[in-house]
């Protein structure tokens, strides 16, 4: 049995769910979040948790329990309290901005790379070097932070780039210059 998939959601005081046949509707002081779950798992609600249940014992079930649970999680949590990435910009030069809702990032290019946040995405910035990625859809705020993160990764060389917040970059050592006469 999934270890995941067996502990129950606490739903909390100011959220409510619906359950729709396959669909889960979740609304929250946030925000309201909507998924079509698979059809091997169902939800059911009882008091103030939520069960994920398997309604059959297939491959398909077993895979996709502990998922079906981690999602509907993720709403819930998502619309009560929200999620967020942090990320940081190293080098000489580079920083962002946000203009006009979209995030202007200059990161050693010779144009500054403009980048839109999906709907429900917030980005801010704080002191030019630190990007804030907010909002209530996990995946959402995960996959625009890692979209920021791709314009410019960290090298191993000098560490410039952009990384996660307290993300170690392994870094290499460079070539020796000669040290011999001739």
């Amino acid at each position: 049995m999934s270890r995941i998939g067996k502990r129950p959601i606490n739903i909390p005081a100011k959220v409510t769910v619906t359950i729709d046949g396959q669909s889960v509707t979740v609304k929250g002081p946030k925000g309201e979040l909507s998924r079509v779950l698979p059809d091997v798992v169902s939800v059911e609600q009882e008091g103030d948790t939520l069960v994920v249940k398997r309604r059959n014992e297939s491959r398909a079930a077993l895979e996709r329990h502990g998922l079906a649970r981690t999602l509907v999680a993720n709403m819930v949590d998502g619309v009560f309290q929200g999620f967020q990435r942090r990320l940081e910009i190293q080098g000489v030069g580079y920083r962002a901005q946000v203009q006009g809702g979209n995030l202007l990032l200059n990161v050693g290019y010779s144009k500054p790379v403009q980048m839109e946040p999906p709907t429900g995405i917030q980005v801010a910035v704080e002191n030019n070097t630190n990007v804030v990625v907010s909002g209530i859809d996990k995946e959402l705020v995960g996959d625009m932070a890692a979209r920021i993160r791709d314009v410019r990764r960290p090298e191993p060389y000098k560490g410039k780039g952009i990384r996660y917040a307290g993300e170690a970059v392994r870094r290499k050592v460079g070539k020796q210059g000669k040290t011999g006469k001739k």
